[in-house]
């Protein structure tokens, strides 16, 4: 179920990255992004990898100059990638398009697919070489918005990894540019799906009106110690195939047994690392879903093409005692109904809420963070070598959020990894409450007396 560190341990050389154009002019202008895309909980930037097999179709075919000649056509249709990130007045942030271009990086290891064995999952290995963060280049002001490695294998596969600006992009959005990137390699003079900025559809109203309760981003001091220490972290991922889906849909109450797979890994997930936290019983504890806009309403949102951020984050709070005492079917229905509130009303009053407050982060003491990328497609994305084997986030991040990412194990089994990230104590909880979970047992009396005697200190 779990895949834990590995130790293989492989060199990887690089070529000095280069500044990647769009390969013809692009207008020079300023393009601001939403009121939904500049928060601040987005200003980071998120690593992606994507493991492809050889292909004998693609024989004497180099990955790195088809994909470095698709990359430079793409940004052609995708130029507001090519630039860089400005603020201005209320911390608003806007694209100069400046042309400057993306970081592109040549790469070759001495490894093969098969060496990494079942690592072709969260944490990998050597991934600070797979994914090289250029000095000075990290930023999200002034910066490249893109940065990409291609990495080939001594089998002749090869690992595509990407670092994004989350501000300009969500995974759908992502997903979008890589598959037109996928497009122009093998082929395409233009991008199937057309590329739409308007951005101004996720704009606060005018004036702004906040008209949702919003607890997401509601400023809550940290006394109850909840928030977790960066120090002594340990990763991995879990695989949940149908075998453990099944197992966990076991414990819903009968009137919660349509709900979806997203909400009972989700509810399970948020019950099982609030007990591996220890808090105290009366701390409250919430679950941010992202949930995508896309497709969800009628007439769209969003038009057909648009790659920003399209989602809103949908909170549930519940204390640590609830989650712990009660069954599985209490946080499952506050997880039904935090996603069922997503509505065009709530996007809008969120993007009025960052004008008018300056655009906050996201509520962190507590707080566990969970976004699918099931429907998002990155795995799907071909540059000639067929889908990836592994395609989606490269570990968990932030520390305090995980995303759901579609995955074939080894037997031929569809099911969805989970990155997940917490203290290294924390995770020998977090294991052993899953298990238990999954072979239907709840909470032994044992744990229980730890809990309280734990979280009273």
């Amino acid at each position: 179920m779990a895949s834990s560190p590995t130790s293989l341990v492989f060199k990887v050389q690089r070529r000095e990255p280069e500044l990647m154009k769009p390969a013809k002019p692009t207008p020079h202008e300023f393009k601001p992004l939403s009121d939904i895309d500049d928060q601040e909980g987005l200003r980071f930037q998120i690593p992606i990898l994507q493991f492809y097999r050889h292909s004998p179709s693609m024989q004497g075919k180099d990955p790195v100059e088809v994909i470095r000649e698709a990359v430079a056509e793409t940004l052609v249709f995708y130029y507001p990638f090519a630039g860089r990130l400005r603020e201005g007045h209320n911390r608003k942030l806007m694209v100069e398009c400046t042309g400057e271009g993306i970081l592109f990086i040549e790469a070759d290891a001495d490894v093969t697919l098969e060496q990494f064995g079942d690592a072709l999952q969260p944490p990998f290995p050597c991934f600070e070489e797979l994914l090289f963060d250029v000095p000075g280049s990290a930023g999200v002001l002034n910066c490249p918005l893109l940065l990409i490695q291609v990495t080939r294998l001594k089998c002749g596969g090869f690992l595509f990894g990407l670092r994004l600006n989350h501000t300009m992009s969500d995974g759908s959005g992502l997903a979008q540019f890589l598959t037109a990137v996928g497009e122009m390699a093998r082929g395409a003079t233009a991008p199937s799906v057309p590329v739409v900025w308007e951005r101004y559809v996720l704009n606060a109203r005018n004036p702004p009106r906040v008209t949702c309760t919003h607890r997401e981003y509601e400023e809550v001091a940290d006394n109850k110690a909840t928030i977790i220490p960066p120090d002594d972290m340990a990763h991995c991922s879990i695989f949940f195939g149908p075998s453990e889906i099944s197992a966990l849909r076991k414990l819903t109450p009968p009137h919660l047994s349509h709900c979806s797979t997203f909400e009972i890994l989700t509810a399970c997930l948020w019950i099982c690392r609030t007990i591996a936290l220890q808090p105290d019983p009366t701390a409250e504890m919430r679950i941010i879903c992202l949930v995508n806009a896309r497709g969800k309403f009628n007439p769209p949102l969003l038009p057909r093409g648009y790659y920003g951020n399209g989602f809103g984050l949908l909170v549930a709070v519940a204390t640590a005692g609830e989650l712990f005492k009660k069954p599985i079917g209490y946080a499952l229905g506050l997880v039904r109904k935090a996603k069922a509130s997503m509505t065009e009303e709530y996007l809008q009053s969120t993007a009025s809420l960052m004008v008018l407050r300056g655009r906050p982060l996201f509520t962190v003491p507590g707080t566990y963070i969970v976004s699918d990328l099931g429907r998002a497609g990155l795995e799907k994305v071909d540059f000639g070598w067929g889908d990836a084997i592994y395609g989606g986030v490269a570990k968990a991040v932030p520390e305090l959020a995980s995303f759901y990412v579609p995955f074939t194990n080894k037997k031929g089994e569809d099911g969805i990894v989970v990155p997940f990230c917490l203290p290294a104590p924390a995770m020998e909880r977090f294991f052993k409450e899953l298990e238990g979970m999954l072979k239907g047992q709840l909470g032994s009396d044992e744990e229980k007396s730890k809990f309280k005697l734990s979280s009273s200190l």
